[in-house]
């Protein structure tokens, strides 16, 4: 059973861009909550949930591409 590193490697990859946004994306989500009389709040508010839901993306993609690495070896 050998393992693809090429896939693995591209699948930490989509996980080491998912860490920032998984930090990122709630602190922005706050900030704009404590700003709600802002006019900005809510663009803010929806840049914040974009990098919360791109952060879940990225996150399952790279386990995805993880997991068939590990599996599909050579293939």
């Amino acid at each position: 059973m050998a393992t693809n590193k090429t896939l693995l490697m591209k699948g930490i990859r989509y996980l080491a861009f998912a860490v920032p946004l998984m930090f990122i994306g709630p602190t922005i989500i706050h900030s704009s909550f404590k700003n709600q009389e802002h006019p900005m709040y809510i663009p803010i508010l929806g840049i914040g949930i974009l990098f919360c839901i791109g952060s879940m993306y990225l996150m399952f993609k790279g386990i995805q591409i993880m997991v068939k690495s590990l599996f599909d070896g050579d293939e």
